[in-house]
């Protein structure tokens, strides 16, 4: 990968990027709450499940798609994978995740002026921009490789599910590291699947998180909003 899109990946995947990523356990602080998640092993084991059995089954591979579809510019696939999206974010927490994540970004990548070869339109062309489709423009905008851009985000979302746990469980920081660590190999396996998984294999079937996430709606004490 060229230097300068290599440093563009590492902007879109930081901690710091200032779309709110931090403020949301996507579930995991429910999980917490319920003492399905303890300690290390319970959150490795957590983390694991949810990578393999709800991201890369759905959310990944509609980022893939979504990376196609800002590079091709067509228009129609970028609208129906973005509905999608949309549309299978089954509980009110996990909706207004994404839908303020990708605002968030959308804006930012606006306020940047980023020079992208007219993708903009595509993007504001949506009535609801969730986060996939804004880090797919964002990347496509930024000359980010697909296959880096979904690794990327793959990783973004392991290290906020592991500062998640070190902050709450809590873990230390060593072993938060140690942890992020040992889902690298899970991390690069999930993006293999992402990308290659047939429309038809695609699933974004998962009750017991969407119960989870319905409890967390109601949850008496809450440091996050998912």
């Amino acid at each position: 990968m060229h230097a300068t899109a290599l440093l563009h990946l590492l902007q879109l995947a930081s901690p710091s990027l200032p779309i709110g990523a931090y403020s949301y356990s996507q579930g995991l602080e429910a999980a917490m709450e319920s003492g399905l998640v303890t300690d290390a092993a319970s959150a490795r084991a957590w983390i694991v499940d949810t990578l393999h059995q709800v991201v890369a089954r759905f959310e990944a591979p509609v980022l893939w798609r979504l990376l196609q579809a800002f590079s091709a510019r067509d228009e129609i696939a970028v609208a129906s994978w973005t509905e999608q999206f949309i549309a299978a974010r089954d509980t009110a927490e996990f909706r207004a995740e994404t839908i303020q994540m990708g605002y968030s970004l959308g804006k930012l990548m606006t306020d940047l002026q980023i020079d992208d070869g007219g993708l903009l339109a595509l993007l504001q062309a949506q009535a609801e921009i969730p986060l996939p489709t804004a880090y797919a423009y964002a990347a496509v905008a930024l000359n980010v490789p697909a296959d880096a851009a979904l690794l990327g985000m793959l990783f973004s979302w392991a290290e906020n599910q592991v500062l998640v746990c070190v902050k709450s469980v809590p873990l230390g920081q060593v072993a938060g590291q140690r942890l992020l660590l040992s889902l690298q190999p899970e991390l690069a396996l999930a993006a293999e699947s992402a990308s290659t998984l047939a429309d038809e294999d695609m699933s974004s079937w998962s009750p017991g998180l969407s119960l989870l996430s319905m409890r967390h709606e109601v949850q008496y004490s809450r440091l996050y909003r998912s």
